[in-house]
């Protein structure tokens, strides 16, 4: 599946790392009715068909991505909500945005870490599409904005139920009641990013140097730690230490440390089943 052509990504898999590149520089990478489609299709397959250990995340052009395309919000042919009931199109668009927001969802709830290199300008909808991954690092002249509030609409897709995880309450407030920009340095300062690097180059070049390591590491341990990293962040203390007993009851698994053991004993790669693909249907 992953040989199809995608208007708005590339898509390579090598040694376990399986790097999707935003790819539309003369729109400033904005996301149009193909990035929602696509993204989440490109995403699931990795994930659902054990194609690669990691997934990383970079951009190409000047900035990583400037949001939302305002296409989106042109009329769908077709579309008949002409002389329709008020509340029953409120609840379409309800129905409409979950749809949105899975696109992002898709991240999260991958087996996988998903790792993003940023630059330039991350506005609006990348903010809620790089809260949704695992971690994150950037160049110094990386940008970042709530922009939705600057056009007078809340941000809706995933910023704030997880940018606030990330950094202090009080920073999402302020940028987004105010739609400021914040500089690489101060997003470093606050824990958006990881670590701050001077070109684009340089900062693919440890995210993928990073994916390398991710991926020698055994797969069932990484999606371990995402799993319970994630419930640990949701529940209370107690319910999380309970889970991982119950996780670690199911999947501990001693040959993957002995050979974990053995490989640094003998200075050599340790050898690491995959994960195994999944259904693609519920049956």
């Amino acid at each position: 599946m992953l040989e199809k052509k995608y208007e708005c990504f590339d898509v390579e898999i090598e040694n376990g790392i399986a790097h999707i590149r935003m790819n539309r520089p003369e729109k400033l990478n904005s996301m149009n009715r193909a990035f929602w489609n696509d993204l989440p299709e490109i995403v699931e397959d990795i994930d659902i068909n054990a194609r690669a250990r990691v997934i990383v995340i970079s951009s190409t052009g000047k900035h990583f991505s400037a949001g939302m395309d305002l296409s989106v919000f042109a009329p769908q042919p077709g579309n008949k909500i002409d002389g329709a009931d008020k509340h029953v199109i409120a609840e379409m668009f309800r129905s409409n945005v979950k749809r949105i927001q899975h696109s992002f969802n898709a991240l999260e709830e991958a087996r996988i870490p998903v790792l993003f290199a940023l630059h330039g300008a991350v506005i609006g909808g990348a903010i809620d599409m790089i809260s949704a991954g695992d971690i994150r690092w950037c160049t110094k002249d990386a940008i970042f904005c709530i922009q939705e509030t600057n056009i007078g609409m809340t941000a809706d897709v995933g910023t704030f139920p997880r940018l606030q995880r990330y950094i202090p309450e009080g920073w999402v407030k302020e940028m987004a009641y105010t739609g400021r920009r914040i500089d690489a340095t101060k997003a470093k300062e606050i824990g958006l990013v990881n670590d701050v690097f001077e070109t684009q180059e340089a900062c693919l070049a440890h995210v993928m140097e990073t994916a390398r390591e991710i991926a020698s590491k055994s797969p069932l341990a990484v999606t371990g730690c995402k799993v319970l990293i994630n419930y640990g962040r949701d529940h209370n203390t107690a319910d999380t230490l309970d889970y991982i007993g119950v996780w670690n009851a199911g999947m501990f698994p001693p040959s993957h440390i002995q050979e974990a053991v053995a490989a640094m004993g003998e200075k050599r790669e340790a050898d690491f089943p995959d994960l195994l693909p999944l259904r693609t249907t519920p049956m």
